[in-house]
């Protein structure tokens, strides 16, 4: 047995038993949910980053810098940013008006904060949520796919098939507590592969002189953060970095942590942690694809979003690759496990127990909770069997129709007192319709990432429809 296989099969046994730990803690569907919003600022923090950053930004982003450059920097600067601000006015005021409003998902805060007896905004969120975090959860078990066929030799079907299993087997046994604490694991892991394989290729490549003389050399474009382009194609390509860091403030699997710590005040806490470990990671995800190249070079790669894999299993022995193989791993099942929940949460609360069975004991609601996971995971994988897309991009699909669809609208329901219930729901449907056109529009897809100008209209949805039904009190 390799010392790769021995590692990873170490790895997996402490998820397992996190799941069963936590099996007995799931009583009420808040603790399925939200782990009964007892969770502690260090796990918290970890599990939000963790669950944020997917198989995309060890397999995803530095594939994307491996085929691009330096190019790429204001991704990694765009989603900094949107970490921090996401942090500073979303995740503390969250945390006090959800559990003012009796609010276990955001469809159900909408819906309690405006008192939607219409139940129109929950019903859509929900099925914002379903649609779009069922290509998230697909990204994530193609991802699964890739590092195992590159680990252990295995097709990339059957390392699909072991990813979905693992991932569906612990959160529909833990609920939020595992999936928080397999989280807080898997973002150790995460930020550890992300720091040192960096490091390591500086040494073994002959230091930061020697790399970007082979990178010149190779590509001498992707020195150049413009990727070499003049005019409005380089406003629009920072324009399209910069956007991603507006996605934050919409993911719904990100919100439920702030929506899960015990003490709203240890979020202050949560920032310096969540911001650092964001600087961190994304600066070595970029590095690792820049690195990458140096090692590599032309017609070595096939698969671009395979560069962090083969790059442990080039520059480092068995065992320690084995360690940072599964930080890949360890990404993509933490992302997938909070989507899936969320998924689940969703139907479960705002569709489940509102439309069919209002009377319905908790023990039944986290069993329906728990065939939900199932049928949510069954539907990505089968997506997933079908796709031709990158990581990449069926993330950023995901995340843009997530990030415009809630992002605005939750902003000002924080933070500006005459926004209405007309003005979210016109921003949710704004918001989504914009990146469906704009994302299924090769002639709009090719000039700016479709987030940019689906945030801002739906921004401009909720402030202008508020103005227009708000009435004084």
């Amino acid at each position: 047995m390799s010392a790769v296989l021995i590692g990873f099969i170490a790895y997996l046994a402490i998820l397992l038993v996190i799941a069963f730990a936590t099996f007995r803690f799931n009583k009420t569907l808040t603790d399925y949910i939200l782990g009964g919003r007892k969770l502690g600022v260090w796990v918290v923090t970890f599990s939000e980053r963790a669950s944020g950053e997917s198989a995309w930004l060890l397999l995803g982003l530095p594939g994307v810098v491996f085929a691009s450059g330096l190019a790429e920097i204001w991704v990694v600067i765009g989603c900094t940013s949107g970490i921090l601000f996401s942090w500073m006015f979303i995740s503390r005021r969250l945390r006090v008006e959800s559990e003012n409003n009796f609010a276990l998902t955001i469809p159900e805060f909408f819906e309690n904060r405006f008192n939607d007896t219409s139940r129109i905004i929950r019903t859509f969120g929900t099925l914002i949520i379903v649609f779009f975090f069922t290509f998230y959860v697909c990204a994530q078990f193609i991802g699964a796919g890739k590092v195992f066929n590159v680990t252990f030799g295995i097709s990339q079907l059957e390392g699909m098939i072991i990813g979905a299993v693992i991932i569906l087997f612990y959160t529909i046994m833990g609920g939020f507590r595992a999936v928080a604490w397999t989280d807080f694991v898997q973002s150790l892991l995460m930020v550890f592969t992300l720091v040192l394989l960096p490091i390591i290729a500086i040494v073994e490549l002959g230091g930061w002189d020697k790399i970007l003389t082979l990178v010149a050399s190779e590509h001498p474009n992707h020195l150049d953060v413009l990727g070499g382009n003049v005019g409005i194609a380089a406003v629009f390509s920072v324009i399209t970095g910069l956007a991603w860091g507006l996605g934050y403030m919409g993911q719904p699997h990100l919100l439920a942590r702030f929506m899960a710590i015990k003490k709203p005040d240890d979020l202050r806490r949560g920032t310096v942690i969540g911001i650092s470990w964001a600087v961190l990671a994304f600066w070595g995800a970029m590095f690792i694809g820049l690195f990458g190249v140096a090692l590599f070079q032309s017609g070595v790669i096939t698969d671009q979003e395979k560069v962090m894999p083969l790059m442990a299993t080039e520059l480092l022995p068995g065992w320690l690759a084995g360690i940072l193989i599964s930080g890949a791993i360890a990404a993509m099942m933490s992302t997938a496990d909070s989507q899936l929940l969320v998924t689940t949460s969703s139907f479960a609360e705002d569709i489940y127990h509102n439309f069919i069975d209002k009377k319905a004991s908790d023990k039944k609601l986290v069993t329906v909770s728990r065939i939900i996971t199932f049928i949510v995971g069954v539907a990505a994988f089968s997506i997933a069997l079908v796709s031709k897309d990158l990581v990449f991009r069926m993330v950023a699909f995901a995340w843009s129709g997530l990030g415009a669809a809630f992002g605005p609208a939750l902003f000002l329901t924080l933070w500006w007192k005459k926004t209405t219930r007309e003005g979210v729901l016109a921003g949710m449907l704004v918001g989504t319709i914009t990146v469906l056109i704009w994302h299924f529009t090769p002639q709009l897809t090719e000039t700016v990432y479709e987030l940019a100008p689906a945030f801002f209209m739906a921004l401009a949805a909720v402030w202008l429809v508020s103005l227009a039904t708000y009435e004084k009190k």
